[in-house]
């Protein structure tokens, strides 16, 4: 099977292109030393009709659905976005897949009416809150609670590492917490919606964080938080099967995002083989250097292969096909998740080699990409557990 992009996905890419090396790659680097969260780019985002990729017409998307490969186009736009800027790339990554998506999945009619145009549009970005102090990988144990209290949840607790959570443009964020004991005494966890300025919901100061210097991340605290119970997003007690699914979606896209990071790797290190000149010529002729720029286009390939082909199957099942099933989808989503995270923190320490004692110097992206590329084997599912999900698809009962 072959996963060659459509001509009008190669046409997407194209101004993808254009608008992150015009409006994002000449400040990307001012960004991070200033830890500044620009919030004009989300517009940008927004009005380039990124946020509302996989988003129907009636809200303000492009209306793509699976046969128009919506999701793939997202992932496109955040490859490209991630080549310049890794910051701006999980912006606009957790914008889609953690703010928007499970509103749009499975949000009531007034859910998705009362908050989905503006995140579509940009005007607006969305958090989801799901990992917590005590509760990472093993998201069950959450401690949040939300009890019903005369037609309103009151929420307790605190969540941490939450993107998009506490920014001047952030709206709401979705968390997941204990709503009651279910019958074999495991814990019913739901997912309710907190707007931003409910009075018990505080975003707490930015970390300071090794890098994605120009993300919005920040741990929240709930005391008290009430919200009303239409707040609740679908079924009560499926909160579980909700953030399951939302990271399936997500894991493609960060791969995606690390297939940008690979790519800039490749691109920085071969500009500097052909130009850094030593003993008589350039650096790139010496076969330990170019070997390991050889070694960055394999990575790559085999990246993007991985990536796109979950892609196209996630698009397959959005558009109702029967020949991919949510087995092989999740499957191809932690391969793919895996390899191409790990493969980016390689990418970046190849590329910082071939720059030398340069690629020690902040005045040069190489760092950045350095700094950054790391969290992308922890985010979204650390590269164990998704070595756990692979196992247990290939039948190991792996614990």
């Amino acid at each position: 099977m072959t996963f060659e992009l459509s001509p009008e996905h190669e046409q997407f890419r194209r101004s993808v292109r254009d608008f992150a090396e015009k409006e994002i790659a000449p400040h990307a680097a001012q960004w991070d030393r200033e830890h500044h969260f620009p919030t004009d780019v989300v517009h940008q985002m927004g009005q380039l009709g990124l946020m509302g990729l996989t988003a129907p017409e009636e809200f303000g998307g492009a209306g793509m659905a699976g046969e128009d490969g919506g999701f793939t186009s997202l992932c496109i736009a955040i490859e490209e976005i991630g080549r310049v800027d890794q910051s701006m790339g999980i912006t606009l990554e957790a914008a889609v897949g953690l703010g928007i998506n499970p509103i749009l999945t499975y949000g009531t009619a007034e859910q998705k009416e009362t908050w989905l145009p503006a995140l579509v549009a940009g005007e607006k970005i969305a958090g989801f809150g799901l990992t917590e102090p005590g509760a990472g990988s093993d998201a069950g144990a959450t401690k949040t609670k939300a009890v019903l209290d005369d037609g309103e949840w009151v929420v307790n607790g605190a969540k941490q590492f939450i993107t998009n959570s506490g920014s001047s443009i952030t709206s709401l964020v979705t968390v997941t917490a204990r709503t009651g004991e279910r019958e074999d005494g495991r814990p019913e966890i739901s997912t309710i919606i907190v707007p931003s300025g409910t009075p018990g919901f505080t975003a707490e100061k930015a970390y300071d964080k090794l890098g994605w210097h120009a993300s919005d991340t920040h741990p929240l605290s709930f005391e008290d938080a009430r919200v009303p119970e239409a707040n609740l997003l679908g079924e009560r007690g499926r909160g579980y099967a909700q953030f399951l699914a939302t990271l399936d979606d997500g894991r493609v896209a960060i791969a995606a995002l690390a297939v940008g990071c690979i790519q800039a790797c490749l691109d920085m290190s071969l500009q500097y083989a052909g130009e850094r000149q030593t003993f008589g010529g350039p650096i790139g002729r010496k076969q330990g250097l170019a070997f390991q720029v050889s070694d960055l286009q394999v990575m790559l390939d085999a990246s993007r292969l991985l990536t796109y082909k979950a892609a196209a199957m996630k698009d397959a099942m959005d558009a109702g096909s029967s020949s991919v099933s949510m087995g092989a989808f999740k499957q191809a989503a932690a391969v793919a998740k895996l390899y191409a995270t790990e493969s980016a923190v390689t990418a970046t320490r190849i590329a910082t080699q071939v720059f030398g004692g340069y690629g020690f110097m902040e005045e040069y992206p190489v760092v950045r990409f350095y700094r950054d590329a790391k969290v992308l084997e922890i985010g979204e599912g650390t590269s164990e557990v998704q070595r756990m999900l692979i196992a247990r698809g290939l039948g190991l009962p792996v614990e």
